[in-house]
């Protein structure tokens, strides 16, 4: 499903914030986010903006965050952790939407994209028959927990690095990606890792591998490595268009010397029947540290052990990731 950036959605709750008089803690989806006194009531609709929506500049109901490049980012307002930003639905200047609908273009708000690292390795467009590594945030998305409800399913560590895709044709060529662009061979280091691996012969024809490259040069190297590494989290077949399930994905990288993503915790059985699946519950499991380090990580990624699709994203993967919110707040200090 794709990120509904901007959307019609629903002021849940409000509660009071020790200390603070003209600010309330709004639940919206699952996501906190602060907003005025008296602006909003339990049940209104409101204009919800997640994190990285980048506002229009010239509008004056943006005006406030010119300051802040006019981009909506996780904030730390008297010890509350706000995500996102909601405002009443006047800014429409017409009739609301029904709830859920998608506002950003009628907003003339884009996704705030930092300037691209890939310069002149860019090759081309992202290949077309491999889905992009974009997650959803398990705020943006809270029916996935009663899909997921009863199954068996496995949580991985998500690792603060860059997302790579690897395709190897059915005509047996290479092509290694950045999140959004095919590069050219070089040193880029997707094709030094390419490269480690021997990819170009190891990949059978048809299959796709996505995984993190993480190491010295990348996001500060948080997990400490010597030297640039891959790890894989999803092994796509572009033959069938189906990703592999945890066992073949398992077996996959093992047959073809490759690393997986680390596995926090496998749950089946009666353990996954009675496993209580709640927002609260999988914000404590994305805390905690990379081993061997002192830095927070980023968060979890959680999928049935079986692949099967999901109503609430569109009929795509059941898949969500949970960012660990003391990671969010790492730059603050």
């Amino acid at each position: 499903m794709e990120r509904k950036l901007v959307s019609i959605q629903r002021i849940d709750h409000l509660e009071d914030i020790p200390g603070a008089d003209n600010i309330l803690k709004a639940r919206v989806m699952g996501w906190d986010v602060v907003v005025r006194r008296g602006e909003f009531a339990p049940g209104d609709a409101c204009v919800f903006f997640e994190i990285d929506s980048q506002l229009p500049e010239g509008k004056a109901w943006a005006e406030f965050l010119r300051a802040r490049s006019f981009r909506v980012k996780t904030a730390r307002l008297r010890g509350v952790l706000s995500q996102g930003l909601a405002l009443p639905t006047s800014i429409l200047g017409g009739a609301v939407p029904p709830l859920g609908t998608d506002v950003k273009d009628a907003l003339g708000v884009v996704k705030f994209e930092p300037t691209p690292s890939e310069g002149n390795d860019v090759a081309g467009p992202f290949p077309g028959q491999v889905p992009k590594t974009d997650e959803i945030r398990l705020q943006s998305a809270l029916g996935v927990l009663d899909e997921l409800r009863g199954l068996d399913f496995y949580v991985t560590t998500k690792l603060d690095g860059t997302s790579s895709t690897f395709l190897r044709t059915m005509e047996g060529e290479l092509v290694a990606c950045s999140r959004n662009w095919a590069l050219k061979p070089g040193k880029h280091p997707a094709w030094r890792v390419a490269e480690k691996y021997a990819l170009a012969t190891v990949l059978p024809p048809g299959f796709a591998i996505q995984g993190e490259l993480c190491g010295p040069g990348i996001q500060k190297n948080r997990l400490g490595l010597g030297a640039v590494d891959l790890f894989v989290f999803s092994v796509h077949d572009t033959r069938t268009g189906h990703f592999l399930g945890h066992a073949e994905h398992i077996a996959f990288c093992e047959r073809h010397g490759l690393r997986s993503v680390p596995v926090e915790h496998v749950v089946t059985g009666e353990a996954a029947r009675t496993f209580e699946h709640g927002l609260e519950h999988y914000l404590r499991l994305a805390q905690g540290l990379y081993p061997g380090t002192k830095n927070r990580k980023e968060g979890i990624v959680v999928r049935p052990l079986v692949e099967r699709q999901s109503p609430t994203l569109g009929g795509g993967r059941l898949s969500f990731k949970v960012i660990n919110n003391d990671f969010l707040l790492k730059d603050e200090e």
